[in-house]
């Protein structure tokens, strides 16, 4: 039997190449993860938690997907790599030989040695067995602390509140997510993050996590010296690429296993993928690890033709993300940066709960990034007005075009534009469209 393409991980990046490979040719294809045996949309596990949805839900494949398309599955821990014998070794003894190896590993939960993070109760959030230890570590409390401002610390917040368990969270930073966002954004996030009843507290950090007789936690220690009764404890202070089993493989890593452009490692035959891979040398404004489910799914699609004999560098165009706060969402398109560069200028106009932000070159104009909160706007459109290179002077002119909220839902392209009017000393009128201002 011809040795396989294994792919190490089942998330979107694995699946992708190995249904990409596949629509190829017919070889063989073993996908090993210890996390299910089958694929699942990892972004869901909030709303299986608060009820919205059931797991098998969030599966789209029938389970007889993978016998129909030839996919092997495994499901075994990845103990350690053998590349000088193209050979994995699984946590049970046993080894399996590879063709080609395609670590798609994703992420795991940052620890910083803080005393008493293996208590009981205190936990991550990213894949199943977190949510099924998270349903657990829940039942009967009476106050969770969530550690770490990032998307996942308010998605585990949302978590609680949505069963009643007040919630104290510790940020770090003056402002919550201030290392991503713009001062007025962050401001305005940690705003309504605290109108839902959550506890947000900023610039304070954990000290230490104190236990009970039991092993469980029962309160946490600030770095203010305040002592915080709870009953769990969430770390959500990033994630960082899964790769302790890479380690002594002779495959170079950084932070993540560093990769070229083709996602190739520095071992012939062996490519990384997704959360766990680091670019050698990023592209401007480019982070070198993406952890991002959408470029993920990029990469992969990229690698499947490179491995299939037709080498594909992998780019990923402009740059987008979207999220929610509670019920306030987010879209961003471009770059904007958290601090404005010498060179940019910027249109923020915020009401309530809703804000537009466009960056944008002070000499030529030209239209770099867009912010937007409580308003939805179309990707294609913010995206072809990037890649165009328009003026911030054409882009709100043509602002309607943008909106893409429900027909009854209040529209503020107007007011933005006449902020633009006010601050810049502009003339700008918003085109019609069908006869009326959108």
């Amino acid at each position: 039997m011809e040795e396989p393409l294994i792919i190490i991980g089942n998330g979107i990046t694995g699946i992708t190449v190995a249904r990409h490979v596949r629509k190829k040719n017919d070889r063989r294809i073993l996908v090993i993860s210890e996390e299910t045996p089958y694929f699942y949309s990892r972004p869901a596990l909030m709303y299986v938690y608060m009820g919205h949805m059931k797991f098998e839900n969030m599966q789209p494949y029938e389970n007889w997907f993978w016998d129909k398309n030839k996919i092997e599955l495994l499901q075994a821990r990845v103990a350690k790599l053998l590349p000088t014998k193209k050979k994995i070794l699984l946590s049970d003894g046993r080894e399996v030989a590879y063709d080609q190896l395609v670590i798609a590993s994703g992420s795991k939960t940052n620890k910083f040695g803080w005393p008493g993070q293996d208590l009981k109760g205190v936990q991550g959030l990213y894949n199943r067995q977190d949510l099924e230890l998270m349903e657990e570590n829940t039942k009967g409390i009476s106050r969770g602390v969530i550690v770490g401002g990032g998307l996942i610390g308010v998605e585990m917040a949302e978590m609680l509140h949505s069963r009643n368990i007040p919630v104290t969270f510790l940020v770090r930073e003056k402002n919550y997510w201030d290392n991503i966002l713009p001062p007025e954004e962050s401001i305005l996030t940690g705003r309504h993050i605290r109108q839902y009843g959550i506890d947000l507290r900023l610039e304070s950090q954990l000290k230490e996590i104190l236990g009970d007789e039991s092993g469980r936690v029962r309160a946490v220690i600030t770095d203010k010296g305040e002592e915080i009764p709870c009953q769990f404890v969430g770390l959500t202070a990033g994630v960082g690429p899964n790769i302790d089993f890479v380690k002594d493989s002779g495959i170079e890593c950084g932070r993540g296993i560093l990769i070229n452009e083709v996602l190739e490692t520095n071992i012939p035959d062996v490519y990384a993928a997704g959360d766990c891979a680091q670019f050698r040398v990023p592209k401007p404004n480019h982070p070198p690890v993406e952890q991002l489910w959408y470029t993920g799914r990029m990469q992969a699609e990229v690698l499947a033709q490179t491995i299939c004999g037709d080498r594909k560098a992998y780019e990923r165009g402009i740059w987008f993300n979207s999220a929610k706060f509670f019920d306030m969402e987010y879209q961003t398109y471009g770059y904007v940066p958290n601090k404005l560069r010498d060179f940019e200028d910027t249109l923020y106009w915020e009401k309530d709960f809703h804000a537009v932000r466009i960056v944008f070159d002070k000499t030529t104009k030209v239209v770099t990034g867009f912010n937007l909160f409580g308003i939805r706007y179309r990707l294609e459109v913010c995206e072809k007005w990037i890649k165009e290179a328009r003026t911030i002077e054409f882009v709100l002119e043509n602002l309607g075009q943008a909106n893409f909220d429900p027909e009854f839902f209040k529209q503020f392209e107007t007011d933005v534009v006449r902020h633009y009017n006010h601050k810049f000393g502009g003339n700008i009128t918003m085109k019609r469209k069908k006869g009326l201002f959108v």
